[in-house]
């Protein structure tokens, strides 16, 4: 096997990041192999990997999320399980399919606790399961403003009319959300309210960014959005900062202050070679 020619190939039809995760695995089975006997060296570690590419993130301002959201009628069952669907993902920042997992007893409403712990594996609707999350990290306990409260509790009361004993919360018809009924849904509002369109995911990277503008922490950020690194999160999203700079000059005026000296210390501060600049100007 030509590893470079199969790594070009690969390069034609996938990202460089997802490359260069299949080109590790392959270095990984090389290594194996050379330990059995079944390989004399390793064509994948002699080549290298193929350079990671950054891509910029798409996200919507607070300003653009706003817009969709108000296109949606919750006086329509359908809609407003649409409403709150994207409402979720937009305020939390959880994985699609976090939320498509998230039950009723994993909100508590009086302390706005919300617990993840499972993400959905979807393959039909008579067919999915509860996996592990994504990271170790993915494990997590985050809270949900009054706001987010509210909407799931007026949710709540519609849908059990309908599903009396539904436990899903993002749900019509007592199965879980499906990975193609939301993304269509949303690109269909993004034309309809004049927006760029975004991918499903992008309401992730949205509320980063709604939290970043509103200059919350890095760390905090990271431990909300489940990430394993800070770096992961610094690097998906540090180009949003770009005032960085600016408000830590800002923080900076005034932080520190003095009184001026009324006489010079030159017996203390003098040598033989600053002792001529000791004079009054």
């Amino acid at each position: 096997m030509n590893v470079q020619t199969w790594q070009l190939k690969l390069a034609k039809q996938f990202s460089p990041n997802y490359v260069r995760i299949v080109q590790g695995m392959l270095c990984l089975a090389f290594d194996r192999a050379i330990i059995l006997g079944l390989a004399k060296k390793n064509p994948a570690r002699m080549i290298g990997n193929i350079k990671s590419k950054k891509v910029k993130i798409d996200f919507w301002t607070l300003e653009e999320f706003q817009k969709v959201i108000s296109l949606l009628y919750k006086g329509d069952y359908y809609e407003h399980y649409l409403f709150i669907s994207f409402w979720l993902l937009f305020m939390t920042g959880m994985r699609i399919g976090e939320a498509a997992a998230l039950q009723w007893d994993d909100i508590d409403f009086e302390t706005g606790m919300l617990i993840i712990s499972k993400t959905l594996y979807y393959k039909t609707m008579n067919d999915y399961k509860f996996v592990e999350p994504k990271t170790q990290a993915s494990n997590r306990t985050i809270y949900i403003d009054a706001d987010t409260i509210k909407e799931l509790q007026e949710w709540k009361a519609v849908q059990a009319k309908v599903l009396p004993n539904c436990g899903f919360v993002l749900s019509y018809n007592s199965t879980p959300t499906s990975k193609t009924t939301l993304p269509r849904a949303l690109e269909k509002l993004a034309n309809l309210a004049g927006v760029h369109r975004i991918k499903i995911h992008a309401l992730r990277h949205s509320h980063a960014s709604l939290l970043i503008s509103m200059g919350e922490n890095p760390l905090l950020i990271k431990e909300r959005l489940g990430h394993e690194k800070i770096q992961t999160t610094l690097g998906t999203y540090g180009h949003l900062y770009p005032n960085t700079n600016i408000e830590i000059a800002k923080k900076l005026t005034g932080v520190l202050s003095y009184q001026s000296a009324s006489q010079s210390i030159a017996n203390y501060t003098s040598n033989q070679h600053t002792a001529m600049y000791h004079k009054e100007i």
